[in-house]
């Protein structure tokens, strides 16, 4: 029942990244992250530094700028059905 919630109010990792609310949306192992821990911590690790190698090429004015365009935009834009 909580993954059809989810899909209902639009709360699925894909919706959330479509709305701008995410950054990325990290592939799970077949079968749901609990299937194999590692598989999904190397996953999580990776994407971790990637964005973090995209941060660190960027001054503080900058990431700023960027945070408040994110969440600015936030909202403006809607998923169709």
């Amino acid at each position: 029942k909580t993954r059809e919630a989810a899909e209902a109010l639009r709360l699925t990792a894909q919706d959330l990244a479509k709305l701008g609310v995410n950054d990325q949306v990290i592939k799970e192992p077949l079968g749901g992250a609990h299937r194999d821990p590692n598989m999904t911590l190397e996953a999580v690790r990776a994407a971790i530094a990637e964005m973090l190698a995209e941060l660190l090429q960027k001054n503080r004015k900058q990431l700023l700028a960027d945070r408040r365009k994110k969440y600015l935009k936030m909202g403006m834009t809607g998923l169709a059905a």
